[in-house]
């Protein structure tokens, strides 16, 4: 089990990393007049007992992991609104301390099960007693009501071991697209939601922040 630890250690060394980045990103917004297009940022390491399925399933021997399971370590930014992950995805393009290695966007291009959100795989330099090491981390982008479908999705995944019931999966595509058209209705009325988050937020916390922002996120 050491050994995982140490292998895995970078990982979350970067995963820690990208979030406080990623929050400082959402903070400066807060302070702004700006439109803020982070809801909140989680990360996580992928357990072992997940690491040895995947590989096993995928047929990657574990002197390949690092190179060939691009999310050992994963990162998602949740937003409101669809139109604020092109937002965030062009914020990540502009960093120059890690390098965007693959883009896949699939909310252009979903997934014949219905899933829908935008992944970068970033290459992130960790700094360790040994010197710099550059590790793999899956980057998700996604609107609230893509991570509740994407995470009832998992668990039924989970469940059924892959093989998920006709009839289940068809509720599933169908709740798929309920969601998304859930996201272009509120895309419709993003001015107004957004003027009564500012309203809100002045009332909540007027000597923090400026009247002309607005506080709506969560750290986890």
């Amino acid at each position: 089990m050491k050994e995982w630890e140490v292998l895995l250690a970078p990982y979350k060394q970067a995963v820690d990393e990208l979030k406080i980045k990623l929050r400082g990103i959402r903070e400066q917004y807060q302070f702004s007049p700006k439109h803020t297009p982070i809801e909140f940022v989680t990360g996580r390491v992928k357990p072992v007992s997940s690491i040895l399925q995947k590989a096993k399933r995928k047929n990657i021997g574990l002197d390949d992991l690092e190179e060939k399971m691009q999310d050992l370590a994963g990162v998602r930014i949740m937003c409101q609104f669809v139109g604020d992950i092109d937002t965030v995805a062009e914020l990540i393009k502009m960093r120059k301390d890690f390098q965007i290695v693959e883009e896949r966007d699939y909310i252009k291009h979903k997934k014949e099960s219905g899933y829908r959100s935008y992944h970068m795989v970033l290459r992130y330099p960790v700094q360790t007693i040994d010197g710099e090491k550059p590790v793999l981390v899956e980057l998700q982008i996604r609107t609230l009501a893509m991570n509740f479908w994407a995470t009832i999705e998992h668990s039924l995944q989970y469940k059924y071991a892959g093989k998920i019931p006709g009839d289940i999966e068809e509720r599933l595509h169908r709740a798929a697209e309920a969601a998304f058209r859930l996201d272009e209705e509120m895309s419709q009325i993003r001015g107004e939601v957004r003027d009564a988050q500012k309203i809100i937020s002045s009332k909540r916390d007027p000597i923090r922040k400026p009247p002309n922002s607005y506080l709506n996120g969560k750290d986890t």
